[in-house]
């Protein structure tokens, strides 16, 4: 892949929504585990929270092998949806949320809303924090062929404003991952529940705790002074 280089500024801020934006990570850990356990089959929970961030269409093979996919990967994706339709209503969105993306707009950087999540989900989570009033676009798990870790929804939302250079910011490592395959830098939040030494091993150049202090750093000029190719990790 042809990175972009480094003289190209960054015009867009790419976020991530659940776990970055909004503290849905458990919740689905949790519907996660209950359709996993409506077909017979018992992965303990850290190991679905670990895979959470990356698309539903490959978190069944990763957690409980290509059998379980194979057998029961569409049921189960099905079950799923049922149950975190009845955790939906408690999530929340993190303090700061809203504050980072005004910040990001007085900045003068477009703003993309970079969900893979089901459609229906997305409008109630951007409702939560009116995300459409302040960005220019956002996507959806039906807006990209395949899901993170890959590019695609990442290509998607860069194109939606006609940007020509990003950074994703997100919570996973699967996030940092997309945006290092995307040709761009990341920045990482600790409020997905992976650590800082796993975030930046993933590519993410800078890791914050949460929105509000990441609104404070956006503010201050974060975005201007980040490379417009991904970072490396140390010793790579």
């Amino acid at each position: 892949m042809t990175h972009r280089s480094s003289d190209t500024l960054i015009d867009t801020v790419i976020l991530d929504v659940d776990g970055t934006l909004v503290d849905s990570n458990y919740h689905h850990a949790l519907a996660w585990a209950r359709a996993f356990a409506h077909h017979e089959l018992f992965p303990p929970i850290w190991r679905i929270h670990r895979a959470v961030g990356m698309g539903g269409d490959k978190l069944v093979a990763h957690v409980a092998g290509d059998e379980a996919e194979q057998r029961v990967g569409g049921p189960l994706r099905d079950r799923w949806t049922q149950e975190f339709d009845r955790l939906i209503q408690e999530v929340r969105p993190f303090d700061g949320t809203r504050t980072l993306l005004e910040a990001v707009k007085a900045r003068g950087h477009h703003l993309v809303l970079a969900s893979s999540g089901q459609p229906q989900h997305v409008e109630t989570f951007l409702g939560l924090f009116d995300g459409k009033a302040l960005a220019d676009a956002w996507t959806t798990a039906d807006d990209a062929e395949e899901s993170k870790p890959a590019p695609d929804l990442l290509h998607v939302a860069l194109s939606r404003v006609g940007g020509s250079a990003g950074v994703m910011v997100g919570d996973a490592t699967w996030d940092a991952q997309a945006a290092k395959s995307a040709g761009m830098p990341s920045v990482g939040l600790l409020t997905g529940g992976f650590s800082e030494a796993e975030l930046r091993d993933a590519g993410a150049a800078e890791v914050f705790e949460g929105p509000a202090r990441l609104a404070r750093a956006v503010a201050e000029g974060l975005v201007e002074g980040l490379p417009s190719g991904p970072s490396q990790a140390p010793g790579r």
